[in-house]
């Protein structure tokens, strides 16, 4: 970030009642964000587990197996699993879950079973080789982050953990906080269309 950018940054910031040095930590974790995320989105973990596995699937497929077990943090992995319940847990389209999902099934990694509840409803479920695929991926992950963890020391996991949970929760703030600080947002808004106005008059 260039210096002239970051001090209008941390000056907006310093307006808004935000210290110097809590301004200086957005920015500095805000960098490491977004490095983190674009090696995310290149999902390298996932595809050197593939490799490693000799597991011959497609990223996407995983996806589905991982969705299928109900293996997410945030969602309740209890009760009955259909297509449409893979589409709402991978946040796509459902015809493209009925694709993957068949995928599955005809390879042998999931099953399609009948609701006890509802004989009409079709319900999808893992056979056990698309749980021993499950487990050795996140074994594997765990392996992986065992390994890097190993090199901190008790004192600065006891520290780490509970303050990732802490930061976790920071985007649940979006909106108290936007209220809060709706003149400063305003006034960016307006930075925007007074930039664009400028640029079409040129």
């Amino acid at each position: 970030m260039p210096l002239d950018e970051k001090s209008e940054l941390s000056a907006l910031l310093n307006h808004a009642g935000i210290d110097a040095a809590t301004a200086e930590a957005v920015m500095d974790i805000d960098g490491l964000m977004q490095k983190w995320r674009r090696r995310a989105m290149k999902r390298e973990l996932g595809h050197r587990a593939l490799v490693d596995l000799k597991i011959e699937l497609e990223l996407p497929q995983l996806d589905v197996l991982t969705a299928i077990e109900g293996a997410f943090a945030d969602t309740d992995s209890a009760g009955e699993v259909m297509v449409s319940t893979v589409a709402e847990r991978l946040n796509i389209d459902p015809s493209r879950a009925s694709r993957l999902v068949s995928e599955m099934v005809e390879q042998g990694y999931a099953r399609r079973t009948v609701s006890q509840a509802d004989a009409r409803r079709t319900l999808i479920e893992l056979t056990g080789r698309g749980h021993a695929v499950v487990d050795a991926v996140r074994a594997y992950k765990f392996l992986i982050m065992g390994d890097f963890l190993t090199e901190w020391d008790a004192a600065e996991l006891a520290a780490f953990v509970p303050l990732l949970k802490r930061f976790g929760t920071w985007m649940d703030s979006i909106e108290p906080a936007s209220e809060k600080h709706a003149a400063e947002i305003e006034s960016l808004a307006k930075g925007i269309e007074a930039s664009a106005l400028g640029e079409t008059a040129q």
